[in-house]
């Protein structure tokens, strides 16, 4: 259904009204991302450790000189045979900013429980940069709350994005983004995690669409989406005088 046409004096009332809103909500915005900063740290006292194309690596490995990390929940499990197409739709937006990140003393990592033939394989095919390793010897997926046993999702619930949820909602690997801070003295300590849609504003596409004439144009959250090869050529709208 086409939206109603007006003239330019209407249509500029109504984006200003619009505008209020967005002004509304950048400013929500800039209060959430300081209440975020103000939240309290979780010291890691657990080792983990993770396989990665140089060997193994502990945590504070992965921090590779910074202090920062962010680390991608990325859903590829051990027998899985490609990445989740959410989590390479996201991913799909990591590599530009890497040197931006860096220099502003942050690391950005993906984790996965597949093993790293896998992992080195699906990110050769989707052409990235950006670090991955496997967690695939280490408790991390399941402490953080993003990967479950066969055994898990027989129970009543299982706990993801903070909320126990019954499995039938769940997976066996899920989502999310987690964030580390380390000191001078080599302490490392949980800051943020968030799971879910909650990383959704880190894909730059939707953010693009959202202000297109259609918008996401989806039935569900991000149905629309694939693996960046798997596209065939969109038809193009043919015009009306031919």
């Amino acid at each position: 259904m086409q939206n109603q046409v007006v003239s330019r004096e209407e249509w500029i009332k109504a984006r200003r009204a619009l505008l209020l809103k967005e002004k509304e909500a950048t400013h929500l915005r800039d209060k959430l991302n300081a209440e975020r900063m103000a939240l309290p740290w979780v010291k890691v006292d657990k080792d983990y450790a993770f396989d990665t194309p140089e060997g193994r690596k502990s945590l504070s490995d992965l921090f590779d000189g910074r202090s920062q990390l962010m680390i991608y929940h990325f859903m590829l499990g051990p027998d899985w045979e490609a990445g989740c197409p959410g989590c390479s739709f996201l991913s799909d937006h990591v590599d530009g900013t890497l040197p931006h990140l860096n220099n502003h003393d942050v690391t950005w990592v993906a984790v996965s429980r597949a093993p790293m033939d896998k992992i080195e394989a699906y990110k050769k095919r989707m052409g990235w940069k950006f670090p991955w390793v496997s967690s695939s010897s280490s408790d991390f997926n399941f402490d953080y709350h993003v990967s479950f046993t066969p055994d898990d999702l027989k129970q009543d619930t299982v706990v993801y994005n903070f909320t126990a949820i019954p499995p039938a909602e769940a997976h066996d690997e899920l989502p999310g983004l987690s964030a580390f801070y380390k000191n001078d003295r080599g302490e490392i300590f949980h800051t943020y995690s968030s799971y879910a849609r909650g990383p959704e504003e880190l894909i730059g596409t939707l953010m693009i669409l959202d202000r297109a004439p259609k918008g996401r144009n989806e039935d569900s959250t991000m149905n629309f989406v694939k693996r960046h090869d798997e596209y065939a050529e969109a038809p193009k709208a043919s015009s009306c005088c031919h």
